[in-house]
């Protein structure tokens, strides 16, 4: 394994997939796993990992909201019969490196959007999400917004907002520097996510 292919250095990332893969599939023959998944999969690396699995990936979990729609890798996966779980539904709006780059919670378009419905820029985030097939995994330690977050499945988005929601400008807020070495497995963000950035 090549040095640098994850934190400071150190070797964290699986640099064998198909083999990793494969010790995965084991577990799910065994009936330890009733299903087995990736997270951070782009579009090209679910193919690359389809060509060689036996079983196949129930779930790809990676970074998706409004502002970062995963377009192409959605319809990937639909073709393909993965589904598409998001995790930082909200954008991760307390992560210092988020926070540098934009804010899904506080776009115009998603503001705009809750002020019209009488609910939070939140909830219009999940609620996004639900309505475009995905589960969506909010993280909260504030019990008011706990019961906020669940709060978005006896109302929809109306399709004329919805579309305004599907016209933000994308942008990766997520974007695993961490990740890239000039050493390492992934020597740039643009090789890391095989372009789809």
């Amino acid at each position: 394994m090549k040095k640098g292919a994850g934190f400071g250095g150190q070797n964290v990332l699986p640099t064998d997939i198909p083999a990793t893969w494969a010790a995965m599939e084991k577990l799910h023959d065994s009936g330890k796993a009733r299903a087995i998944g990736v997270s951070n999969f782009s579009s090209k690396k679910l193919e690359d990992l389809l060509a060689v699995a036996r079983v196949p990936p129930a779930v790809d979990q990676v970074e998706c909201h409004p502002v970062w729609q995963q377009t192409k890798l959605r319809k990937f996966c639909t073709s393909k019969g993965i589904h598409l779980s998001a995790y930082s539904p909200l954008g991760s709006p307390g992560t210092a490196s988020v926070k540098a780059v934009g804010n899904v919670l506080a776009h115009p378009v998603v503001v705009s959007t809750a002020e019209k419905l009488g609910k939070t820029p939140a909830q219009v985030a999940l609620r996004w999400g639900i309505q475009m097939g995905h589960s969506v995994l909010p993280k909260s330690t504030h019990e008011e917004r706990i019961k906020e977050n669940i709060d978005v499945y006896d109302w929809s988005i109306p399709e004329d907002l919805f579309i305004k929601l599907s016209e933000i400008e994308q942008m990766k807020l997520i974007r695993g520097e961490f990740w890239t070495h000039p050493e390492g497995v992934y020597k740039s963000i643009e090789e890391l996510w095989d372009g789809e950035i």
